[in-house]
């Protein structure tokens, strides 16, 4: 991607089996004013699942890991970035192939706090990108459910042959929880002329963990979320 870091995943998924071309995109459980993009790619390169894009919707930084005509290794796996990752047994997710592109984005986000809250820096070129690889503005499987459970279902194979766009939580097969309750109609219009000049809106303050209400500036207790202790703020990876 034009503008991006590149940084070679030491892995991919293979080649893709053809279909529609896709995009799918998963929060990476990390906060975007904690954790910069090139830290995360270097985590997902680290324990085997690189995915296209890494992008920080707060600094707008995009890393970009393996090539868009391979496949990626995101879909499938527990969500997290510091959770403890199982044994890999058997074979990697089938959704992970499926497409003549199935581009994953991994953004520097919670699901409980969806990243269209966050200015979103970046957006727009990484949408043009896509456009440039033929890949429609359509969310065939309508916007992600704020919370998947087991009462949610995926789309359906019908919907996933469709191509265009979808959250993690809506790929056939998977137990996924993100991306959250994205605001899909802004990812949609990114960088489209009927928003050229507009202004970024003050970003809301979601609810953290718990149920209780982040004050304004201060970062969610990340320790439930990193599986282990959160960085000092002093030891914060600076998020350009």
């Amino acid at each position: 991607m034009p503008g991006a870091t590149h940084s070679q995943g030491t892995a991919d998924g293979g080649p893709l089996k053809g279909g529609a071309p896709r995009v799918v995109w998963q929060a990476l459980g990390a906060d975007p004013r904690a954790v910069a993009a090139a830290l995360a790619a270097q985590r997902l390169d680290r324990i085997g699942r690189p995915c296209h894009l890494v992008w920080n919707p707060l600094g707008g930084e995009v890393v970009q890991l393996i090539p868009i005509l391979r496949a990626g290794r995101l879909l499938g796996w527990t969500e997290g970035l510091y959770e403890r990752i199982p044994a890999r047994t058997g074979p990697i997710a089938e959704a992970n192939t499926e497409g003549r592109l199935c581009v994953q984005i991994g953004v520097v986000a919670f699901a409980w706090q969806p990243f269209t809250l966050w200015p979103m820096i970046g957006l727009p070129r990484i949408m043009d990108w896509l456009d440039s690889w033929g890949i429609p503005r359509q969310w065939p499987a309508g916007p992600p459910v704020p919370f998947p459970d087991g009462l949610t279902t995926p789309a359906s194979r019908r919907v996933w042959a469709r191509g265009g766009h979808y959250g993690a939580s809506q790929v056939p097969g998977l137990p996924a929880a993100g991306p959250g309750a994205i605001d899909i109609d802004r990812i949609r219009r990114a960088g489209l002329p009927e928003n050229a000049g507009t202004r970024t809106s003050p970003v809301p303050v979601a609810s953290g963990c718990g149920g209780r209400r982040a004050a304004a500036g201060e970062l969610p207790d990340l320790d439930g979320y990193f599986g282990r202790r959160a960085p000092a703020r002093g030891a914060l990876s600076r998020v350009s």
